[in-house]
């Protein structure tokens, strides 16, 4: 038997893995649940209200380490908040028997990012946050920390999604700088190093507004309302007219990339926060770009990066063209059956600076 390529596996192989009870789950799968590159993972019933961010560590379950942790238990069947600062363990419905050869690798999906709702993937036996090691059969849990926004969730919610490897496919720079040269990456010159880099625009076309700082003080946001809030009540607009920001220890801004990024069919992406020496700062805790974002023919020209920003210790100028992360290419396994922007609502194609989809685009 021929073995397969090394690769990200693409949609209709992660339908495979469904089917062969390698991705297991009692309830009925909706609609969108599979990606072109990624499954979407879906909030059970109970969140599990904790004292403490954990890993469960070698030889240790979730569920033992929940006993030692919990705080009390919140029946999410009604809908329920989830409260800025607080931490949340939340069994998923999915659950995996992967096979020796496939391990996985989790990330928030962009509009929980967006939001500032830190969401890390964590199994049994697990070491790391949002990473799966070749062969796991087990559960699978959500850590949640709302950072900015206290939040409605209800069971079968969205907030992380999985991607699935057989091997490494990752490109290294002489095949990234080749693929851009046939491909066209990035608009303007590619900065290749350990990936590719993107900086941030602070000198818009038009106008002085560059991005949006989260507000301390605010309403609930239900995850179900989309299009619903107006920014203006959770947002503040961040301007400048000389190309540089300060950012503010702790507080949370959405930027946009200065670069557009196309991500080839064949190919998925990771947004990789850039190395710490640049700034005290971190970016993207989104990262997953599927096959297609920006790709002409799935509906896009190049799509900017939108940036999840927080500031760590001290007050950091941010200016204009500043790297501050790189984008890590794969090679998918095969061509995915659905491209991202192509052949399904994807809410991010050909973006610029947006918050997420919950906010009303009209800024009145």
């Amino acid at each position: 038997m021929t073995e397969m390529p090394a690769g990200v596996l693409p949609s209709q192989a992660i339908a495979d893995m469904i089917k062969a009870g390698q991705i297991h789950f009692d309830t009925a799968m909706p609609e969108g649940q599979i990606q072109p590159a990624s499954l979407d993972l879906r909030l059970g019933a109970t969140a599990y209200r904790v004292r403490a961010s954990f890993l469960s560590g070698r030889n240790r379950r979730v569920d033992e380490r929940l006993a030692e942790f919990e705080m009390h238990q919140i029946d999410l069947s009604g809908g329920a908040v989830l409260e800025k600062g607080c931490v949340y363990v939340v069994p998923l419905l999915e659950n995996l028997a992967l096979p020796a050869n496939i391990s996985a690798v989790a990330n928030a999906k962009s509009s929980t990012g967006r939001l500032d709702l830190l969401t890390r993937l964590i199994t049994d036996k697990g070491v790391e946050f949002d990473r799966i090691e070749p062969g796991y059969t087990g559960p699978l849990y959500a850590e949640i920390c709302p950072r900015s926004f206290s939040v409605l969730v209800r069971p079968g919610m969205r907030l992380n999604q999985i991607r699935f490897r057989q091997g490494q496919a990752v490109l290294d720079d002489a095949a990234l700088q080749a693929l851009h040269i046939s491909e066209t990456l990035v608009s303007g010159e590619a900065h290749i190093d350990n990936g590719l880099g993107f900086s941030v625009d602070l000198k818009p076309n038009s106008g002085t507004l560059v991005g949006y700082r989260a507000k301390p003080h605010t309403g609930v946001i239900d995850l179900d309302k989309i299009g619903h809030y107006q920014a203006r009540d959770y947002w503040e607009d961040v301007h400048t007219d000389d190309g540089q920001i300060i950012l503010d220890p702790d507080a949370f801004y959405i930027l946009v990339s200065r670069e557009a990024v196309h991500i080839p069919p064949l190919y998925a992406a990771e947004m990789a926060p850039y190395l710490a020496m640049v700034g005290e700062f971190r970016v993207h805790y989104a990262g997953f770009f599927d096959p297609g974002f920006g790709h002409a023919a799935a509906g896009g020209h190049g799509s900017r990066g939108v940036l999840e920003v927080r500031c760590h210790e001290a007050p950091f100028v941010l200016e204009h063209g500043q790297i501050v992360g790189r984008l890590v290419y794969e090679r998918m396994r095969e061509m995915p059956a659905m491209l991202y922007g192509a052949d399904l609502g994807s809410n991010y194609q050909g973006q610029g600076l947006k918050l997420s989809k919950h906010f009303k685009t009209d800024r009145a």
